[in-house]
């Protein structure tokens, strides 16, 4: 697919990410528009934003995982991205399990972000998983959606050291930044059509070679080594 797109984020919570997707678009550095922001939550702070930005803030009744009602909202989406032209789907902090039919119908067109480098730590909480579990490097993920929780092909990674003293929040707070850099550039990378994916490997066409020396070390090493 070659942009522009027509994307619609669906978040739970304040929506940092999906700011940041908004103002690439409006910046031009994503070749799409948000068409419409999808909540589980009824007050959630990313339909503030999308009414902010004249985005359409739809509330849908999300009822618990597997249940008739679950089935019922999973097919209600599907028809509501369909009537709007969708071409992606952005999960930007939605902490609801997406559903079988959503899947099909938009596979390898869901993209989820997810704050540690998988498939090390999936689940929610994971930077305070990760610095109790004395990590060095941590980071964020890009991935596209599957029908497992966090386990989808990587689009992008990027890391981030554990610094002495780090409390989650601080390394929450580290990771979300890059966070913010990498998702409106897998979105980019997609509306440019760039994205290939062939069984659990996603391969950018004509990306910039890394250097075969590239590392990231931490602690850093002494001189002599």
């Amino acid at each position: 697919m070659a942009g522009p797109i027509r994307i619609a984020v669906m978040a739970s919570g304040g929506g940092s990410n999906l700011q940041a997707i908004i103002d690439a678009c409006e910046a031009g550095r994503i070749s799409g528009s948000v068409v419409c922001i999808v909540s589980d939550r009824r007050n959630a702070g990313a339909l503030d934003r999308a009414r902010n930005h004249g985005i359409e803030a739809i509330h849908l009744r999300v009822p618990k995982t597997g249940t008739p009602g679950w089935h019922d909202a999973d097919r209600e989406l599907v028809t509501l991205l369909n009537e709007r032209g969708i071409d992606l789907v952005a999960l930007a902090g939605y902490m609801r399990i997406i559903g079988p039919e959503l899947i099909r119908e938009y596979r390898h067109r869901i993209m989820n972000i997810h704050p540690a480098l998988l498939p090390a730590f999936p689940g929610v909480e994971v930077q305070w998983d990760a610095v109790e579990y004395g990590v060095k490097i941590a980071g964020a993920t890009v991935h596209f959606a599957d029908e497992e929780f966090d386990t989808g092909p990587i689009i992008i990674q990027a890391a981030v050291p554990l610094m002495p003293g780090d409390t989650g929040e601080d390394l929450a707070h580290r990771i979300l930044e890059q966070e913010h850099r990498i998702y409106p550039q897998a979105i980019q990378w997609f509306a440019e059509g760039r994205l290939e994916i062939e069984g659990r490997r996603v391969t950018l066409r004509d990306a910039v070679a890394l250097a075969p020396t590239a590392h990231i070390v931490s602690p850093p090493i002494d001189g002599d080594f």
